[in-house]
């Protein structure tokens, strides 16, 4: 907008007609008063301004204006008749003003001022704006520097005061800070401590990784420069992501060779005890079937009934615990071969139906064909699917043995129960060797490595498998066969 000045009303019609008539909008002030009050109000492109009147001639006026920080950068044209000598043209220009036009006015001359003045402006105020949003952008950027290198500083901080070894790397796995553990155990700072010779490489396994963009969590051995020993270590490294896009890894070497040395002695001691126990198990469960068979007696019959049950119980257990010792040292036999599924799956359910007759097993599809597996192994897995069922279904009779065909040509088994159902937090780790739910805890007697050895068997065979369920409705427990092994 320009604003024009002037104590004559005639002088402004006619100026605001000819500005008008090529699209200038305008205002207008009739004394240098009056002005000032506009200026401090709005923003002008240009003031057309008369240099005598009343009051506040245009030098005072002009002298005002450029006295605020507002108006500074308006440009002023000054419009006289009278004072068109050098002296007072100079004073036009200190006070202010970036141009003089002399009355009588020549409106193409007049309009060429404008114009000009008009598109100076508008360049002025988008270069002003331009500075204005770069000054904030350079402010903002200063900002989240500031506030990256604080976050740094204090992820240092904390990296230096653990216990463990701890590190960062750039997001391609390029080492970038390591605390003061770390020389302990490596050679140099930019190469990871030597790992025993039969672990992982741990550079090439976290390269991998970073290609993946998935996090580490492995176990491997390292020692210290002044050490013999190698000690087993905790290695979990974790991405740190901004906008969805991985910026680094954070790293850390957990000392847990004591807790492994406590899961040793541990799993040694129940290897022995199953052993100890298998032997006297088997002479009590010989002598009370001798008693089943030369008993004549209804009720001894009926008690050595039980007592059979509670030592078929024990020997299941016992079996277990020398399973979970055969895992743990890695002699877990194998004898892979094919064999007909669904023979198998009929006699699980079979001598399931015999030894818990007061419940329904019912089974749907059927595979028509041989899988590639430890038929024996495999048929224990399904058993403990089984008795797991039953186990935890004490309202509901029914159980469903599901067997079909996925597109993926995979071999879906499953077995479905109607029962207490599983809780999602404790689906998590319902497969974690001695892990109980709470549920089942309180009220269902066992140890918590059934489902551990089964999940193991599957993993051997590299069988996928999982767990759906919901409390209070029930739960299924299944593998997938790939059938393009066979």
């Amino acid at each position: 907008m320009i604003l024009i000045v002037d104590d004559k009303p005639e002088n402004i019609l006619s100026l605001k007609s000819v500005l008008s008539l090529h699209s200038f909008p305008t205002d207008s002030a009739s004394s240098g008063e009056a002005a000032l009050k506009k200026v401090l109000k709005n923003n002008y492109a240009l003031i057309i301004l008369d240099v005598q009147m009343p009051d506040m001639d245009g030098f005072e006026v002009a002298e005002a204006i450029s006295g605020y920080s507002k108006t500074k950068d308006v440009p002023i044209i000054f419009l006289s008749a009278v004072n068109t000598d050098k002296r007072f043209i100079t004073r036009g220009y200190n006070s202010g003003g970036i141009d003089y036009i002399t009355k009588p006015i020549d409106p193409e001359i007049l309009l060429l001022k404008v114009k000009t003045f008009y598109k100076l402006y508008e360049q002025t105020r988008q270069l002003n704006e331009m500075q204005d949003s770069l000054r904030s952008e350079i402010e903002f950027r200063k900002k989240a520097q500031q506030e990256i290198n604080d976050k740094a500083l204090e992820l240092k901080f904390v990296l230096e005061s653990i216990p463990q070894i701890a590190f960062t790397t750039k997001a391609d796995g390029t080492i970038e800070y390591r605390n003061s553990q770390w020389m302990l155990y490596a050679d140099s700072e930019s190469d990871f401590p030597v790992t025993h010779p039969d672990d992982v490489c741990i550079a090439e396994e976290l390269k991998k990784m970073v290609k993946k963009g998935k996090p580490i969590e492995l176990e491997v051995r390292v020692k210290k420069h002044d050490q013999q020993q190698y000690r087993y270590h905790l290695l979990r490294v974790l991405p740190v992501k901004e906008k969805n896009a991985i910026v680094k890894w954070v790293g850390t070497f957990t000392d847990i060779e004591d807790q492994k040395q406590t899961v040793k002695r541990k799993d040694e001691f129940i290897s022995i005890a199953s052993h100890e126990l298998k032997t006297p198990l088997t002479s009590i469960k010989g002598y009370v079937q001798l008693l089943d068979r030369i008993s004549h007696d209804n009720a001894s019959r009926l008690y050595i009934e039980r007592t059979l049950l509670q030592i078929r119980k024990l020997d299941s257990l016992i079996a277990d615990l020398l399973d979970i010792s055969k895992i743990e040292s890695g002699k877990l036999k194998f004898n892979m071969r094919l064999f007909d599924i669904d023979s198998m799956i009929e006699n699980t359910i079979e001598i399931t139906s015999q030894t818990h007759t007061d419940y329904i097993v019912e089974r749907t599809g059927k595979a028509n064909v041989k899988v590639f597996g430890d038929e024996i192994r495999l048929e224990q897995v399904l058993f403990n699917f089984l008795s797991n069922a039953i186990k935890y279904s004490p309202q509901s009779k029914k159980i469903e043995v599901i067997t079909k065909r996925k597109p993926s040509n995979k071999l879906f088994i499953g077995i479905k129960d109607f029962g207490i159902g599983i809780s999602q937090k404790d689906q998590q780790n319902i497969f974690d060797k001695y892990y109980r739910t709470e549920v089942s805890t309180h009220n269902f007697q066992g140890l918590g490595i059934g489902l551990y050895i089964c999940a193991e068997i599957l993993r051997r065979h590299n069988f996928e498998f999982g767990v759906e369920s919901e409390p209070g409705k029930g739960s299924l427990f299944y593998f997938l066969i790939p059938l393009e092994i066979n």
